[in-house]
């Protein structure tokens, strides 16, 4: 049984056992490449005390399977795992794990920032950040679209 490459959830996640878990019984990996994503205590020059991310569940899995496929196709990867953490998370909680085995780096590492870049730009996640002067929704930067866009290049 394979295991499933998205999870939407709440509680934290082991990297280790992740990417163990990524790469079991794959021989043809020759590369494992990943990315965490973790809470910044400071956003715009504000302290930030805490994040609440917020998704639409089924339409989320769903997008993010869409570009892991994208990423199968592309970059000819092996494996992928995405792991998105929803709900309240404090300064240096873990929030996002992108995962991918291939056969080389060079595969590994385009297809793990190919899929980073969907999820900071297109990825149905809200996400609202308490600061010292109160709560407000954090919009996709300017960069976070930048990097996006060079794919479709």
């Amino acid at each position: 049984m394979q295991a499933a490459r998205v999870s939407i959830q709440t509680e934290d996640f082991d990297v280790s056992a992740e990417l163990s878990a990524l790469r079991a019984g794959d021989a043809r990996v020759g590369a494992v490449c990943s990315f965490i994503g973790t809470v910044r205590d400071r956003n715009e020059g504000d302290a930030v005390a805490s994040m609440e991310l917020e998704h639409y569940p089924g339409m989320t899995e769903k997008s993010i399977e869409a570009i892991i496929d994208e990423a199968v196709q592309r970059f000819g990867i092996h494996g992928a795992r995405v792991i998105h953490r929803t709900g309240l998370l404090q300064p240096m909680d873990q929030i996002v794990l992108v995962a991918v085995t291939a056969a080389h780096r060079g595969m590994a590492f385009q297809a793990c920032e190919y899929i980073m870049d969907y999820l900071k730009s297109l990825a149905p996640f809200w996400k609202k950040e308490v600061t010292p002067s109160g709560s407000r929704w954090v919009d996709a930067r300017v960069s976070d679209e930048e990097a996006l866009a060079r794919w479709r290049r």
